[in-house]
């Protein structure tokens, strides 16, 4: 397992390679999200965190993923529209991935390896958060009921620091 979140690539929305060393000296925000989810609201307040943070170093990443209760069944284009017009999505969004078990994209195994969760290091449900501090390296995990807006004043330290 290597130091940091920059080793790692992922596939856009749109099917482009990203290298995550892209966003190298930015904070990070990587969610796990879904369409039909009762947490599915949160992209409106991870967009405002965006609008707010974005041109100060924050970057959000969205990683949909359909292992909880089918709640994202759409393919990529299908899923890039619901975001757009129903919440007004400007942040990066990737190709819909695993996030448990053997498939688990490879962001999610080291991001799970880094900081664990609540009785194991499986990501329990839609919109588990982790922030990624400037250097690359995870420094904390919420939960999918922690509000975006919850998350601000961990966003602002890491940003200020």
């Amino acid at each position: 397992m290597g130091n940091n979140i920059y080793q790692f690539n992922a596939i856009s929305i749109t099917g482009e390679k990203i290298n995550m060393s892209r966003y190298e000296g930015k904070v990070l925000l990587v969610v796990n999200t879904a369409g039909k989810c009762g947490f599915t609201p949160q992209y409106k307040g991870l967009q405002q965190l965006y609008d707010k943070y974005n041109e100060k170093g924050l970057e959000i990443l969205g990683f949909p993923c359909n292992q909880f209760a089918n709640q994202e069944p759409g393919d990529e284009k299908q899923i890039a529209q619901d975001c757009l017009i129903n919440y007004g999505v400007s942040f990066q969004m990737f190709s819909k991935i695993k996030v448990n078990g053997k498939q688990a994209h490879p962001i999610y195994t080291y991001l799970k390896e880094c900081i664990g969760g609540f009785l194991s290091k499986d990501i329990k449900w839609n919109f588990t958060k982790f922030l990624v501090d400037k250097s690359g390296k995870p420094v904390k995990r919420f939960a999918p009921n922690t509000k975006p807006e919850q998350i601000e004043d961990d966003v602002k330290k890491f940003l200020y620091s």
